[in-house]
């Protein structure tokens, strides 16, 4: 999208956005030469704070190349918020409905158009302990190989200590930095022309993840751990640490009744 179809509506929100954001956070923004000039194209940004769209939207406005964000549709109703997720041209997400290809179709053709969309792989805020990248969906890497268009991977950090996940209250004093950090394109040239499998897109997603990691090592100073967080996964191993607790107290109650009637 050309700098100078920007549109009213963001920069309308820019007015709205900027200042707080101004205010409230200092500003550490590197590889803007990564973000394409022309042409449509993807970003795929890791998600740590509830305030990182906003901060992460400001960063790349001002490049001239606005972000169209894939949101949940309830955002999109009426009033003044869904005027203004409709007007800067987001792109609604229907889940668990007949609407759910939808999004995807929509990112396609506004890749197609030249536009650029910003997606957060991990669909959620992450729920790594330690803020690292979890595990992905597998949406950006379908719209990119169906486009082949450049996926630029961009890692942010800072916003979450000013907002962490799922807090109620921000943490405004020390004033904090929002560091950001795009790389290169992500080579997926392997996966073209390949039956789009769910193996397939999965190893796309895990490529696209790891340079995603690599940029947030860069900014952070450290060593991501050796594998992503999977919630799946944690569930399925909270569930076996219950059931073995539950078993062992079983076994410890049934141990001691015997123990009782012996004497």
């Amino acid at each position: 999208m050309p700098r100078r179809r920007i549109g009213f509506w963001y920069r309308f929100a820019a007015v709205l956005c900027k200042p707080p954001l101004v205010i409230l956070i200092k500003r550490d923004w590197r590889g803007t030469e990564h973000i394409p000039a022309e042409g449509g194209f993807i970003t795929a940004v890791n998600h740590n704070s509830h305030l990182d769209p906003f901060a992460y939207a400001h960063y790349q406005y001002n490049t001239g190349r606005v972000p169209r964000f894939l949101a949940k549709s309830g955002l999109f109703g009426k009033g003044f918020v869904g005027a203004a997720m409709r007007g800067t041209g987001q792109i609604p997400v229907y889940r668990e409905s007949t609407d759910a290809l939808s999004a995807f179709r929509a990112a396609i053709e506004a890749v197609e158009r030249g536009e650029c969309v910003a997606f957060y792989p991990e669909g959620t805020l992450t729920r790594d302990p330690d803020g690292w990248p979890m595990t992905a969906k597998t949406g950006a890497a379908r719209v990119a190989l169906q486009t082949k268009c450049p996926v630029i991977p961009v890692a942010q950090w800072g916003v979450n200590e000013l907002l962490p996940p799922y807090a109620r209250k921000p943490d405004l004093l020390p004033r904090k930095t929002h560091h950001v950090l795009a790389g290169p394109p992500v080579d997926l040239s392997p996966f073209y022309d390949r039956e789009m499998t769910p193996e397939l897109l999965k190893e796309a997603t895990d490529v696209i993840m790891a340079a995603v990691t690599r940029q947030l090592e860069e900014i952070r100073g450290e060593k991501a751990p050796d594998r992503p967080y999977d919630p799946r996964r944690e569930r399925t191993e909270q569930r076996r640490r219950t059931q073995a607790q539950t078993s062992h107290g079983r076994s410890q109650a049934r141990t001691g009744h015997k123990g009782e009637n012996s004497k």
